[in-house]
Parts: structure tokens; sequence; C-alpha cells
């Protein structure tokens, strides 16, 4: 299995997903609109990491812009094990080339990776991790994310990259934050998500079952809970996606960034015909709607509604989690996606956005172990390390 589209240090032990810029290194997207391009600086997470030994093994290919499920429409190729698809970033880890691999979430696709690979990921709370290097889709919900066979191993390397960083307008004040896995598992409750659980395959619904199996073992309370708020989260997380994506991705226009088409006869053709090479069907789709939902006659209803009801589902959460120290939830529908037909491509994201959709419109942090994906109130990500912890250490 190739994990790589560039290797930089075989002495590295962290990987890069290539939505993520190394100065001098190629960044692609996943997409043939920057197949050339080269970034003149590192992302700040990328930097911290360098000053603090960390070395940098690589590049691993991600879906165009990370819009998709596994990485499966990148213009390099899908990743595959067997017949099933996989992220190459989470699979370098399965596989013990790296010690953990950055990646930025914000459709789910390194959540879904994880329970897929049986790998642990975190996306930490929004704002606590510089967006600084990243190339952007969507501002106020992409989050870079570490992935890593272990809640300790994450831990290790979200408090290098965790801080304030004056170069993200987006980055929170607090200049460190500090990390553990010491919170106790017994006193805990848990609220397993109804809506969620019955919507997951036989398969994901019998991790759920063990990890609630394993939690109760250790003395925590679960309780099936109804958040009556996940099909609004993910209609109106899709109309946010992708209108931001839309917005983000307009500079990829051929003239100041990316592919330029070898001929055309005037500006109009050289806008259309670049950004149709240099495009896939799903970021087609995708900038398509963004640009449906932004219209005038349609801003109120689509976009402007969907910020009201970010709002609203935000407080539904947090007055859930004002009560249980931690959602559980599935991660994905399936734990085994194969190659599909990429017209089919948008609607299959949007049917699996329903499981990653709450963290993402929420900013809350995420952490997906055992398979399963565990939400917490906003900086507990302490909460989720410890739990994610406790349960891999009763099992060794």
């Amino acid at each position: 299995m190739k994990y790589f589209v560039n290797e930089i240090s075989k002495d590295g032990v962290i990987a890069v997903d290539d939505t993520i810029l190394v100065k001098g290194t190629p960044a692609s997207a996943g997409s043939k609109m920057l197949e050339n391009f080269t970034p003149l600086f590192s992302a700040e997470a990328v930097e911290r990491l360098e000053k603090a030994g960390y070395g940098i093994k690589g590049k691993t290919n991600v879906g165009e812009f990370g819009l998709d499920l596994l990485g499966e429409t990148s213009y390099f190729g899908e990743t595959k094990s067997g017949e099933s698809l996989v992220s190459a970033g989470a699979e370098a880890v399965k596989a013990g080339e790296v010690k953990a691999t950055l990646s930025v979430d914000f459709n789910g696709y390194p959540r879904r990776a994880a329970a897929v690979s049986g790998v642990d990921f975190i996306k930490p709370t929004y704002g606590t991790v510089s967006r600084y290097g990243v190339i952007s889709c969507v501002a106020s919900g992409e989050q870079i994310g570490v992935t890593a066979k272990n809640a300790e191993d994450i831990k290790e390397i979200l408090s290098v990259i965790a801080g304030h960083d004056e170069k993200d307008g987006t980055s929170l004040p607090q200049e460190k934050y500090e990390y553990s896995l010491t919170d106790n598992v017994s006193e805990m409750k848990i609220a397993l998500v109804k809506e969620l659980y019955e919507k997951a395959s036989s398969d994901v619904k019998a991790k759920i079952d063990a990890y609630k199996a394993n939690l109760e073992k250790l003395g925590a309370k679960v309780e099936e809970v109804s958040v009556d708020v996940v099909s609004e989260a993910q209609t109106a997380w899709q109309i946010l996606m992708a209108a931001e994506t839309c917005n983000n991705v307009s500079r990829f226009d051929g003239v100041k960034y990316g592919h330029r088409t070898a001929e055309y006869k005037n500006i109009d053709e050289l806008y259309v015909k670049s950004r149709t090479e240099g495009f896939n069907f799903l970021t087609k789709a995708t900038i398509l709607y963004g640009s449906d939902v932004l219209a005038k006659g349609k801003y109120e209803a689509c976009y402007d509604k969907s910020l009201r009801l970010r709002r609203i589902v935000t407080d539904k959460v947090k007055e859930v989690l004002s009560t249980y120290d931690a959602l559980l939830l599935p991660a994905c529908c399936d734990i085994n996606y194969k190659s599909y037909d990429i017209l089919e491509s948008f609607d299959k994201v949007f049917e699996e956005s329903v499981f990653t959709a709450i963290a993402s419109i929420t900013g809350l942090p995420a952490m997906v172990t055992g398979g399963v994906q565990l939400v917490a109130d906003a900086f507990k990500e302490s909460t989720l390390l410890s739990i994610a912890d406790t349960v891999e250490k009763e099992e060794a």
C-alpha cells in the first residue's frame, strides 16, 4: 500500500495530509487544480512539531479538498485495503509507518477513517489548534486533528500543536492547553445518542454495544438519550459547508492560482475550462450547491437559517452535555466501504455526514476510539482522552 504522495524524510515520525502545507513540498489537496503548487511556508502545526523534534515523514493522500468519505476522489487515486476503501493517513498509523498523522477535519473524513482502520483520532475544540497553513474549505468549522494508535500518543502530539497563533484570526487566546488522561471514568455519565445508533449498520452497532459494555464494566453510567436535532444539524452543516467551500475555492481559477487550461479564446473560456478540467464532480457539485444557497432569494431561507440552526443545535447539545460527560455515537454508518461511481459521491457524503455533523457544526471536540465516536463539551478533550485511555488499558 502506498501511504505517501510525497515523502520528505525517512526518519520522520509524523505524516501530514495533503491539505496541510509543508514548506518546499507539493501540496495538492488531492486535486488536479493544485497539482503543481509548492508552498513557501509550513503550517503552524507543522512548525511546532518540527521545533519540538518531530520530523515530518511525508504527505498522505486525501480526497479532493477533503470533501469525500475516505479519500476516494483524490486526483492520485483511491487508497484500498483489499477491496475496501481506506484512508492513507489512518493506515500509515495502523501499520506503524508513523507515530501520528495530522489531518484537517470539517466533514468528518478523518473520524470516519479512524473508525474504519481501528485507530484513534481527535478533532479538538474549534480554535485551539492553528489553521494557519491549511488549504481552507470551511473556515468556520475546519480543525486540524491528530490520528494515532492510542490516546497517550494523541495527547502527546496534541499538546505540542495546540495553543494561540496570532497568524490565525480564528485562534483562541489561550497560549497553551494542558491535557490529561486521568479523569475518573467510573464517575462519568455517558449519553448514547438514540437517533444515530439506530441509523448505523449492525457491525457499527456491535462496536457501540461493546464499547458501552466496557464503560459500564469500568463503572460509568451509559444511558440512551434522544438528541432530536441530528437531522437539522446534518442539513444545516451541508449548507454552511457548501457555501463556504464555494467561496474558498473561488480563488482557484487558472489565473491567480491553480491549473490553467492549455487552450482558450477569452477570459470566460479560461475560467470555465480551467475549473472544468481542474475540479472533480464532487467539488463541482459542492460549488454549485453552495452558489445556489447563497443566491439572492435563497440566502435568508437557506444560509441565514442554517446559521440560526447552528446556534439551536449547539444549545441543544450543550444542554445534554450539562447532564452528561460525553455523547457516545457512531462515527460512520459502516466499517467497510467499496468503490463507487463518482456521480454518487455528493449523495453518499451527505448521507454519511449525519454522524459527524454535530461536532462539525458546533465546534465541539470529538474523538474516535475503538470504532466509536465520543463528543464532549468545549475544552473537554481530557474527558475524551481519559475515556479512550482507560478503555484501551482495560482491553490490553
